[in-house]
């Protein structure tokens, strides 16, 4: 049987979105400018971007969320949407993650307040491969699931869930959360070479190499990116590590093939919150490899799909139609000149 479609697992999460004047020092006080609830997460805004985008393969979903309202309101969401849910088990013991997200107005800078829940149990078991015909395995985010990220007799249940996604033939693909510890040389390593696209951004990418991706002035080096994205792939990353920032993203895989691709000029104005571009972006480029478009095709796809997402403060509001996201490449236009790069 030909394998087809998404099987995307991990963080299901409602964001509950505040957009504020500034952020306040310790003990001081901010304006609340407005504010919504929406979807949140790895798993919840990749499965929702996938199915706005309007993909035409189908999207199945696996995790936990709780027995209350907002675990109600996902199981409903993505009924509506039609996300197979199959794998998405509603708990008793916790209830669904959620995370306060303060974006200032002026910036899109966002701060988060995360209560862990139902996501902080998600475990090997709860992963039936046999159950799905899906192309790709998606999980997401590592660092932010606890008994996934747990280390046991060397190895991680990610790294369990993730060998057995590959042996039943699926694609894996993996993103990371932003933390700011020592966990990733510990933790992240050890799933790495049951992965074959590794997502992260560039404070994501220095934390896992080791590789400064920052410079003196506080600006992105594209150089030393590609310096990091080498040293992960040396890590076991089988195929691509994709490195995503605010200007640009690139890519390198195992054969040594440099890709990079500059993000869309969208106005100010235009951009109500960066809230869940990064997931955007990556459910663009998990669109194009699942229709096998070659890696500047993908990143493009997922730049124009990040570029759609900022039109509301939610992460999935504003996501149009994969071929309407494309169009806006030639609305804003390319920050600079997109072509593959070798150094």
């Amino acid at each position: 049987m030909k394998r087809e479609g998404i099987l995307v697992g991990g963080n299901w999460i409602v964001d509950q979105v505040k957009i504020i004047d500034k952020y306040p020092s310790q003990e001081a006080l901010s304006t609340i400018l407005s504010q919504e609830s929406s979807n949140g997460g790895s798993a919840y805004n990749i499965s929702k971007n996938l199915r706005k985008m309007q993909v035409p393969f189908p999207v199945e979903a696996i995790g936990l969320v709780g027995t209350d309202s907002r675990g109600n309101s996902i199981i409903k969401e993505c009924g509506k949407l039609n996300i197979d849910t199959r794998q998405l088990t509603q708990i008793k013991e916790a209830g669904t993650s959620y995370t306060d997200v303060m974006s200032v107005k002026s910036t899109g800078k966002r701060t988060f307040f995360h209560y862990r829940g139902a996501n902080s149990l998600l475990d090997v078991p709860h992963f039936d491969f046999t159950a799905s015909q899906a192309k790709i395995f998606h999980l997401g985010y590592l660092l932010l699931l606890d008994k996934l990220d747990a280390v046991n007799n060397g190895t991680t249940g990610a790294a369990q869930v993730l060998k057995a996604a590959q042996e039943q033939g699926f694609i894996t693909t993996v993103d990371l959360v932003s933390e700011d510890s020592d966990r990733f040389a510990s933790i992240i390593p050890l799933a790495l070479p049951y992965t074959d696209y590794l997502f992260l951004n560039e404070f994501e990418a220095w934390m896992l190499s080791g590789v400064n991706t920052i410079t003196g002035n506080n600006e992105i080096s594209i150089e030393k990116c590609y310096l990091a994205a080498e040293k992960i792939l040396e890590m076991g990353v089988n195929r691509w590590v994709i490195i995503h920032f605010p200007d640009a993203t690139l890519a390198v895989n195992a054969q040594g093939e440099k890709v990079y691709q500059s993000s869309l000029k969208v106005p100010s104005e235009r951009i109500a919150g960066c809230v869940g571009a990064g997931d955007a972006f990556a459910a663009g480029v998990l669109m194009g490899i699942h229709e096998e478009w070659n890696m500047q095709q993908c990143l493009n796809l997922g730049v124009c799909v990040a570029a759609s997402s900022m039109a509301k403060a939610t992460c999935s509001e504003s996501v149009k139609p994969y071929n309407e996201c494309l169009k806006l490449a030639h609305v804003y236009g390319h920050r600079t000149a997109a072509t593959a790069v070798a150094i």
